[in-house]
Protein backbone atom coordinates (compact mmCIF):
# COMPACT_ATOMS: atom_id res chain seq x y z
CA UNK A 1 0.00 0.00 0.00
CA UNK A 2 1.12 3.70 -0.58
CA UNK A 3 2.43 5.44 2.09
CA UNK A 4 0.56 8.87 2.91
CA UNK A 5 3.09 11.53 3.10
CA UNK A 6 3.57 15.14 4.92
CA UNK A 7 5.10 18.49 3.55
CA UNK A 8 6.60 21.73 4.66
CA UNK A 9 6.15 24.28 2.87
CA UNK A 10 10.03 24.20 1.56
CA UNK A 11 8.66 21.07 -0.51
CA UNK A 12 10.11 18.94 2.52
CA UNK A 13 8.37 15.50 1.96
CA UNK A 14 8.22 12.32 4.05
CA UNK A 15 6.19 9.10 4.20
CA UNK A 16 4.07 9.32 8.02
CA UNK A 17 5.26 5.78 8.77
CA UNK A 18 8.40 4.22 8.64
CA UNK A 19 10.81 1.14 10.00
CA UNK A 20 13.60 1.84 12.12
CA UNK A 21 16.32 0.07 12.54
CA UNK A 22 17.54 0.97 16.33
CA UNK A 23 18.27 -2.94 17.75
CA UNK A 24 18.99 -4.85 13.98
CA UNK A 25 22.33 -6.16 14.28
CA UNK A 26 22.75 -5.15 18.09
CA UNK A 27 22.74 -2.38 19.72
CA UNK A 28 25.53 0.01 20.34
CA UNK A 29 27.97 -2.59 19.82
CA UNK A 30 27.74 -5.06 16.65
CA UNK A 31 26.82 -8.71 17.68
CA UNK A 32 28.41 -11.12 15.58
CA UNK A 33 25.65 -13.67 16.79
CA UNK A 34 22.57 -11.70 15.12
CA UNK A 35 20.39 -12.66 12.87
CA UNK A 36 21.09 -10.73 10.19
CA UNK A 37 19.18 -12.68 7.36
CA UNK A 38 16.09 -11.61 9.33
CA UNK A 39 16.87 -8.17 9.92
CA UNK A 40 17.65 -8.04 6.07
CA UNK A 41 14.40 -9.97 5.51
CA UNK A 42 12.24 -7.46 7.78
CA UNK A 43 13.57 -4.43 5.59
CA UNK A 44 12.85 -6.24 2.32
CA UNK A 45 9.21 -7.30 3.61
CA UNK A 46 8.56 -3.59 4.88
CA UNK A 47 9.25 -1.89 1.39
CA UNK A 48 7.92 -4.62 -0.22
CA UNK A 49 4.82 -3.56 1.55
CA UNK A 50 5.00 -0.04 1.04
CA UNK A 51 7.40 1.57 3.31
CA UNK A 52 9.97 2.95 1.82
CA UNK A 53 11.33 5.53 4.79
CA UNK A 54 13.97 3.69 6.12
CA UNK A 55 15.43 4.95 9.52
CA UNK A 56 19.42 3.92 10.49
CA UNK A 57 22.34 5.92 12.26
CA UNK A 58 26.25 5.67 12.18
CA UNK A 59 25.26 4.71 15.86
CA UNK A 60 23.36 1.37 15.68
CA UNK A 61 26.02 -1.80 15.64
CA UNK A 62 28.80 0.27 15.21
CA UNK A 63 27.51 0.78 11.63
CA UNK A 64 26.53 -2.65 10.58
CA UNK A 65 22.71 -1.85 10.88
CA UNK A 66 23.62 0.56 8.07
CA UNK A 67 25.56 -2.36 6.07
CA UNK A 68 21.96 -4.85 6.54
CA UNK A 69 19.84 -1.92 5.33
CA UNK A 70 22.48 -1.53 2.14
CA UNK A 71 21.71 -5.69 1.79
CA UNK A 72 18.04 -5.17 2.02
CA UNK A 73 17.19 -2.33 -0.44
CA UNK A 74 19.09 -3.99 -3.57
CA UNK A 75 17.18 -4.68 -6.07
CA UNK A 76 14.86 -1.92 -4.91
CA UNK A 77 14.39 1.63 -7.21
CA UNK A 78 16.58 3.68 -4.67
CA UNK A 79 14.96 6.92 -6.26
CA UNK A 80 12.28 5.88 -4.82
CA UNK A 81 12.96 4.80 -1.23
CA UNK A 82 13.49 7.31 1.72
CA UNK A 83 16.91 6.52 3.62
CA UNK A 84 17.99 8.38 6.68
CA UNK A 85 20.76 8.47 8.94
CA UNK A 86 22.44 9.95 12.10
CA UNK A 87 25.87 11.46 12.93
CA UNK A 88 26.89 10.49 16.58
CA UNK A 89 26.84 13.61 19.08
CA UNK A 90 30.54 12.59 19.59
CA UNK A 91 31.32 13.25 15.91
CA UNK A 92 30.09 16.73 15.39
CA UNK A 93 33.26 18.52 14.62
CA UNK A 94 33.34 19.67 11.83
CA UNK A 95 35.50 16.88 9.76
CA UNK A 96 34.64 14.69 11.72
CA UNK A 97 30.06 15.47 10.51
CA UNK A 98 31.90 15.23 6.96
CA UNK A 99 33.94 11.74 7.27
CA UNK A 100 30.81 10.27 9.40
CA UNK A 101 28.71 10.77 6.39
CA UNK A 102 30.54 9.79 3.73
CA UNK A 103 31.46 6.41 6.07
CA UNK A 104 27.47 6.12 6.37
CA UNK A 105 26.87 6.54 2.27
CA UNK A 106 29.72 3.99 1.92
CA UNK A 107 28.02 1.19 4.25
CA UNK A 108 24.44 1.81 2.97
CA UNK A 109 26.20 1.60 -0.59
CA UNK A 110 24.08 5.03 -1.88
CA UNK A 111 25.16 8.19 -2.75
CA UNK A 112 23.41 10.70 -1.32
CA UNK A 113 20.96 10.70 2.19
CA UNK A 114 17.47 12.06 1.77
CA UNK A 115 17.48 13.01 5.66
CA UNK A 116 20.25 13.43 7.82
CA UNK A 117 19.92 13.98 11.97
CA UNK A 118 22.19 15.36 14.26
CA UNK A 119 21.41 12.30 16.65
CA UNK A 120 21.72 14.02 19.88
CA UNK A 121 23.65 17.33 21.02
CA UNK A 122 26.95 17.71 22.21
CA UNK A 123 27.48 20.65 24.51
CA UNK A 124 31.35 20.66 23.62
CA UNK A 125 31.01 21.45 20.19
CA UNK A 126 30.01 24.74 18.66
CA UNK A 127 27.07 23.67 16.92
CA UNK A 128 27.81 26.54 13.75
CA UNK A 129 30.94 24.40 13.52
CA UNK A 130 28.48 21.45 13.22
CA UNK A 131 25.86 23.41 10.57
CA UNK A 132 28.80 24.51 8.81
CA UNK A 133 29.81 21.26 7.84
CA UNK A 134 25.75 19.86 7.29
CA UNK A 135 25.82 22.80 4.86
CA UNK A 136 28.78 21.78 2.73
CA UNK A 137 27.41 17.92 2.62
CA UNK A 138 24.07 19.75 1.20
CA UNK A 139 25.61 21.99 -1.30
CA UNK A 140 27.50 18.60 -2.56
CA UNK A 141 24.58 16.55 -2.64
CA UNK A 142 25.27 14.01 -0.51
CA UNK A 143 22.64 14.74 2.20
CA UNK A 144 19.09 16.27 0.66
CA UNK A 145 17.92 17.20 3.66
CA UNK A 146 19.27 18.47 7.53
CA UNK A 147 17.64 17.39 10.45
CA UNK A 148 17.99 16.93 14.20
CA UNK A 149 17.21 14.71 16.62
CA UNK A 150 16.49 15.42 20.25
CA UNK A 151 16.68 19.02 19.95
CA UNK A 152 15.02 20.91 22.69
CA UNK A 153 13.68 24.24 21.57
CA UNK A 154 16.53 26.85 22.38
CA UNK A 155 19.20 24.14 20.48
CA UNK A 156 16.91 23.52 17.62
CA UNK A 157 17.11 27.92 17.47
CA UNK A 158 20.83 28.20 17.88
CA UNK A 159 21.49 25.33 15.20
CA UNK A 160 18.79 26.75 12.79
CA UNK A 161 20.88 30.47 12.77
CA UNK A 162 24.21 28.60 11.93
CA UNK A 163 22.70 27.09 8.57
CA UNK A 164 22.12 28.36 5.43
CA UNK A 165 19.62 25.77 4.85
CA UNK A 166 16.59 24.93 6.46
CA UNK A 167 16.15 22.37 9.37
CA UNK A 168 13.42 19.89 8.55
CA UNK A 169 12.48 17.68 11.09
CA UNK A 170 13.30 17.15 14.76
CA UNK A 171 13.22 13.28 15.81
CA UNK A 172 11.69 13.08 19.02
CA UNK A 173 10.64 10.54 21.75
CA UNK A 174 6.59 10.81 22.24
CA UNK A 175 3.82 8.19 22.68
CA UNK A 176 0.67 7.98 24.80
CA UNK A 177 2.80 7.61 27.50
CA UNK A 178 5.98 10.07 27.05
CA UNK A 179 5.03 13.58 26.81
CA UNK A 180 8.33 15.12 27.29
CA UNK A 181 7.96 16.91 23.72
CA UNK A 182 4.56 18.29 24.69
CA UNK A 183 5.29 19.53 28.44
CA UNK A 184 8.29 21.41 27.12
CA UNK A 185 6.63 22.87 23.76
CA UNK A 186 8.49 20.87 21.35
CA UNK A 187 5.58 19.66 19.30
CA UNK A 188 3.68 22.89 19.22
CA UNK A 189 7.27 24.61 18.05
CA UNK A 190 7.42 22.50 15.41
CA UNK A 191 3.96 22.51 14.27
CA UNK A 192 4.21 26.23 14.44
CA UNK A 193 7.42 26.70 12.78
CA UNK A 194 6.93 24.64 9.69
CA UNK A 195 9.37 21.74 11.01
CA UNK A 196 8.71 17.92 10.68
CA UNK A 197 8.32 16.22 14.07
CA UNK A 198 9.62 12.43 13.79
CA UNK A 199 8.53 10.58 16.93
CA UNK A 200 10.13 6.98 17.96
CA UNK A 201 9.03 4.48 20.09
CA UNK A 202 5.10 4.77 19.47
CA UNK A 203 4.07 1.72 20.83
CA UNK A 204 7.23 2.18 23.52
CA UNK A 205 8.40 -1.29 22.79
CA UNK A 206 4.99 -3.25 23.40
CA UNK A 207 3.53 -1.82 25.78
CA UNK A 208 1.15 -0.03 24.15
CA UNK A 209 0.01 -3.02 21.85
CA UNK A 210 -2.29 -4.73 24.70
CA UNK A 211 -5.39 -4.69 25.20
CA UNK A 212 -6.58 -3.80 28.67
CA UNK A 213 -6.01 -0.21 29.42
CA UNK A 214 -9.80 1.20 28.98
CA UNK A 215 -9.31 4.03 26.93
CA UNK A 216 -7.10 2.87 24.81
CA UNK A 217 -9.72 -0.11 24.47
CA UNK A 218 -12.35 2.16 23.99
CA UNK A 219 -11.30 4.00 21.19
CA UNK A 220 -10.24 1.01 19.75
CA UNK A 221 -13.85 -0.42 19.59
CA UNK A 222 -14.93 3.14 18.25
CA UNK A 223 -12.40 2.74 15.13
CA UNK A 224 -12.26 -0.73 15.01
CA UNK A 225 -8.79 -1.09 15.47
CA UNK A 226 -6.46 -2.47 17.60
CA UNK A 227 -4.66 -0.75 20.71
CA UNK A 228 -1.64 -0.24 18.69
CA UNK A 229 -3.30 1.01 15.66
CA UNK A 230 -4.37 3.53 17.75
CA UNK A 231 -1.48 4.73 19.43
CA UNK A 232 0.20 5.15 16.04
CA UNK A 233 -2.92 7.36 14.46
CA UNK A 234 -2.98 9.34 17.81
CA UNK A 235 0.48 10.25 16.35
CA UNK A 236 0.21 10.60 12.64
CA UNK A 237 -3.29 12.15 12.91
CA UNK A 238 -1.61 15.19 14.27
CA UNK A 239 0.09 17.95 12.14
CA UNK A 240 3.39 17.74 11.05
CA UNK A 241 3.77 14.64 13.23
CA UNK A 242 5.01 11.51 11.55
CA UNK A 243 6.46 8.12 12.95
CA UNK A 244 8.66 4.90 12.90
CA UNK A 245 8.64 1.65 14.62
CA UNK A 246 11.04 -1.62 14.11
CA UNK A 247 9.14 -4.24 12.53
CA UNK A 248 11.07 -7.60 12.31
CA UNK A 249 7.87 -9.73 12.28
CA UNK A 250 5.34 -9.56 8.82
CA UNK A 251 2.47 -9.70 11.27
CA UNK A 252 3.88 -6.99 13.04
CA UNK A 253 4.33 -4.74 10.14
CA UNK A 254 0.54 -5.41 8.86
CA UNK A 255 -0.92 -4.38 11.75
CA UNK A 256 0.89 -1.49 12.12
CA UNK A 257 0.15 -0.44 8.37
CA UNK A 258 -3.81 -0.21 9.50
CA UNK A 259 -2.76 2.60 11.28
CA UNK A 260 -2.41 4.44 8.42
CA UNK A 261 -5.56 5.44 6.21
CA UNK A 262 -7.82 6.85 8.36
CA UNK A 263 -7.76 10.18 10.48
CA UNK A 264 -8.62 10.33 14.14
CA UNK A 265 -11.22 12.86 15.54
CA UNK A 266 -9.81 16.11 16.97
CA UNK A 267 -11.78 15.37 20.07
CA UNK A 268 -10.52 12.09 20.22
CA UNK A 269 -6.68 13.06 20.08
CA UNK A 270 -7.24 15.88 23.16
CA UNK A 271 -9.22 13.10 24.90
CA UNK A 272 -6.17 10.61 24.82
CA UNK A 273 -3.59 13.31 25.32
CA UNK A 274 -5.47 14.77 27.95
CA UNK A 275 -6.65 11.57 29.66
CA UNK A 276 -4.22 8.37 29.31
CA UNK A 277 -3.37 7.13 32.23
CA UNK A 278 0.23 7.58 33.96
CA UNK A 279 1.77 9.90 31.89
CA UNK A 280 5.15 10.03 32.08
CA UNK A 281 6.94 14.01 31.39
CA UNK A 282 10.54 12.64 30.90
CA UNK A 283 11.80 9.96 28.52
CA UNK A 284 13.32 6.73 29.91
CA UNK A 285 15.54 7.01 26.74
CA UNK A 286 17.12 10.05 25.79
CA UNK A 287 15.75 13.03 28.39
CA UNK A 288 16.16 16.35 26.71
CA UNK A 289 18.73 18.80 27.87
Amino acid sequence: MPIPTKSLANGFTIPVFGIGTWMMGGDFIHNPDNDDRADIAAIKTAIEMGVIHIDTAEKYAQGHAERLVAEAIKGFDRSKLFIVSKVASENLKHPQVIESAKASLSRLQISYLDLYLIHAPNPDVPVVETMQAMDILHSEGLIRNIGVSNFTIERLEKAQACTNNKIVANQLHLNLIFREPERKGLLAYCQTNDIMFIAWRPVQKGALTDHGTPLLDEMGTKYNKTPAQIAINWLISQPNVVTLSKMTRRQHLKENLGALGWQMAEEDIERLRREFPDQKNVSDAVPLI
